[in-house]
């Protein structure tokens, strides 16, 4: 098709208002209010997060910052909202580790309702924390190896807690039973404080869980922590060895992160990636999260989506081996 000069001269013109148009609306970005959207019920570990960001970030920015919780299907129904929302910045999505690495191998592509690679720009992670490992306080056991010994001495008689099918608490304790080449019956709860109660109760001998739902039952003798599941001990959690000291490279840590629905302007997502990454210093954020057993963190793009594809890689292998689904 011919094109002539004075049609040239439009399509220049249009395109270069339409660059204008992109770099003054990244420039002007927010001019309106800003919705985290969290994919659980209020009060979990992502809500609180998104809470404590959220109160930092609509002060940087002189926008309210709304938190959203829109609960559903392990997180998939939140996910899948942020995903065909706008890419214009105004709806982001607070995800934990679980979303973008574990739910995509869990669940039938129409219960998931969205693509992690083709419908999400990561931005950075928010917080991080530990993972910890306690029994039964009439668990004979004191250590990593002392349970693993006891697993094997009384095969299909050991039996573990979680918060739910596809948590990072069911799937951490599945990747410490292959490592550590034990059985162990899996419980699965509606959330973790029922878990935990009966864990107490000895209704089941041991879970993997966030610290600050189990530590209060560890101090007053009730449960025994026998180990973190970080790569290195927590300051916070003093005395505790890892796992990884009885088998080497183990790790699994639960994180926090922030997307934006795939193709939001990269200018919009690096301001709110250096908006960020100043909140995660804040002391105010700091003491909040550290409160929740969590840390601040921040980081790049690349970072995340190198956290995400890597894994991705392992969970899905523990995940098909395992042959866990959920519904």
């Amino acid at each position: 098709m011919k094109i002539f000069p004075t049609t040239k001269r439009f399509f220049c013109a249009a395109a270069a208002t339409f660059a204008a148009s992109v770099v003054f609306a990244a420039d002007s970005w927010p001019h309106k209010p800003v919705r985290l959207i969290v994919p659980y019920t209020a009060g979990g570990s992502n809500d609180v997060v998104a809470r404590v960001y959220g109160e930092r970030l609509s002060a940087y920015w002189g926008q309210p910052v709304i938190v959203e919780n829109r609960p559903g299907v392990g997180g998939n129904l939140g996910a899948a909202f942020v995903a065909k929302s706008l890419a214009d910045g105004y709806t982001l999505l607070i995800t934990p580790n679980n979303l973008p690495t574990m739910n995509p191998y869990m669940y039938a592509k129409e219960k998931l309702g969205y693509d992690v690679a083709k419908d999400f720009e990561p931005i950075s992670m928010m917080a991080q924390g530990p993972i910890l490992l306690t029994v039964n306080a009439k668990l004979p056991v004191n250590s990593v190896r002392e349970l693993v010994t006891y697993a094997k001495a009384n095969a299909g008689k050991l039996s573990y807690a979680s918060a739910g099918v596809g948590t990072p608490h069911h799937l951490t304790a599945e990747l410490f039973k292959s490592e550590a080449g034990i059985d162990a019956l899996h419980v699965p709860y509606r959330g973790a404080a029922s878990a935990v109660t009966d864990l107490v109760g000895g209704e089941v001998q041991m879970m993997f869980g966030i610290p600050n739902s189990l530590m209060p039952f560890v101090r007053t003798g009730q449960l025994k922590a026998l180990a973190v599941t970080s790569k290195d001990t927590v300051a916070s959690l003093p005395g505790i060895p890892t796992v990884a000291g009885a088998y080497p490279g183990f790790s699994s840590e639960l994180w926090i992160a922030l997307m934006a629905p795939a193709g939001t302007p990269s200018a919009v997502t690096e301001k709110v990636r250096q908006s960020l990454a100043r909140a995660a210093k804040d002391p105010q954020v700091i003491a909040k999260l550290e409160a929740q057993g969590l840390q601040s963190v921040a980081g790049s793009p690349a970072e995340l989506r190198s956290a995400i594809q890597s894994e991705s890689a392992r969970w899905s292998h523990i995940i098909i081996n395992s042959k866990i689904t959920a519904e």
